[in-house]
């Protein structure tokens, strides 16, 4: 039986760094729980929100611009559009914004997948883009992941074979993993031209090894890439929906057609025109991420408990990693992940969705300490 009682220590320790944060000003510490009815209320790991919340610049220019509000916002798009391409050290040209990234990724399928054009997606990522190219009756070519959980680009490009898309997520959505950068570089390298490559990195900004690598600066050297972000994740503007995509002109004509006009609403425009001046904001909800998420790991090791490890606000935990050859468990032993996430949901924590691909694994996103706490406890409880 595993012992109920969380290690003192290690939570006095967690708790004490959202206060830090907060007493700082630069992290308002959101309310981490979701009503779901009169009497209760439910702590949300699930859609690896940023529970921080955005910049306190981002939430004075949203106050500030109220009076926007009923004009269309052109002109601002143009402002952010400028100064998203000063960010990223690229034309203003190469830029399109989107509603979330999600739009990007719809965008992308729309003009580059259909009939005669397959998109090649790993498994398992974030699966939004294979949907759209789905509606496009395109071909959904799914390769599983290496054994260290990066994309086999190998295979994708054998795959791929002068397809319409091929799609990589890094770091990975549900994995959390990340693919190298020399060997996105070398895969565009061999990839035909004619298949267009979109890598999205939306948690670009947790990411804290040398191995990873954006490959924003490889644009200028291959027409067939596209380089999604957004500002969902660690600047915490998920409910706004403000995305971008940076990628040669062309491919931005062909993906424009099918988006409609002044998609990106004012507000959410404002809020990041704020937040990319606000850099501190990022550098602070990245640190407290990595500190938040090294007391959790410990935990789990205390638990004995395997995970792969994490470079973004999530994390994905093997359930069946205590029943491992030196222990006495059984293969029927190992615990059914929705059985465990409605066991979970029942005790007040909302964690992510089963992932077929990933049968054991249980994925969680990194809240804050009092979060955290709440799940370390609950999944004592339930996994017994």
């Amino acid at each position: 039986m595993i012992d109920q009682t969380l290690s003192r220590r290690s939570f006095s320790r967690l708790m004490g760094l959202s206060a830090a944060y907060a007493a700082a000003g630069s992290l308002p510490i959101a309310n981490p729980t979701r009503a779901v009815s009169s009497s209760s209320t439910i702590v949300r790991l699930s859609s690896n929100e940023n529970p921080y919340g955005p910049s306190p610049a981002a939430l004075k220019a949203m106050r500030d611009s109220f009076h926007l509000a009923w004009r269309y916002p052109d002109e601002y798009a143009d402002m952010l559009t400028e100064e998203l391409a000063t960010l990223n050290s690229v034309p203003a040209e190469q830029i399109l914004l989107g509603d979330g990234s999600g739009e990007i990724l719809k965008l992308s399928a729309a003009a580059f997948t259909g009939n005669d054009k397959k998109i090649v997606i790993g498994n398992p990522t974030f699966e939004a883009v294979a949907r759209h190219a789905g509606v496009a009756n395109a071909e959904v070519v799914k390769i599983d992941l290496t054994s260290d959980y990066r994309h086999d680009l190998n295979k994708m490009l054998t795959a791929a074979n002068g397809g319409g898309l091929v799609y990589i997520c890094n770091p990975n959505n549900p994995t959390a993993s990340i693919t190298p950068g020399n060997e996105i570089s070398s895969f565009l390298t061999k990839v035909s031209p004619t298949t267009m490559v979109l890598v999205d990195e939306a948690y670009h900004h947790y990411v804290e090894t040398k191995d990873y690598e954006s490959v924003i600066p490889l644009v200028k050297k291959h027409p067939n890439l596209i380089v999604a972000r957004t500002f969902s994740k660690v600047y915490g503007m998920a409910g706004l929906r403000c995305g971008y995509c940076i990628t040669q002109p062309n491919n931005i004509k062909l993906m424009k057609v099918h988006q409609i006009f002044d998609s990106v609403n004012i507000m959410a425009i404002v809020a990041a025109l704020a937040s990319i001046k606000d850099p501190a904001h990022v550098a602070q909800g990245r640190k407290l991420n990595s500190e938040v998420k090294k007391l959790v790991c410990s935990e789990l090791d205390s638990l004995g408990y395997r995970y792969i490890p994490s470079h973004a606000n999530f994390m994905m935990i093997d359930l069946s990693s205590k029943c491992g050859p030196s222990s006495n468990c059984s293969h029927a032993a190992t615990p059914s992940v929705p059985s465990i996430i409605a066991a979970l949901a029942k005790r007040g924590v909302e964690v992510g969705r089963p992932f077929p691909a990933l049968s054991s694994f249980l994925r969680v996103t990194i809240g804050t300490s009092s979060e955290m706490k709440s799940f370390l406890n609950a999944f004592r409880v339930v996994m017994g």
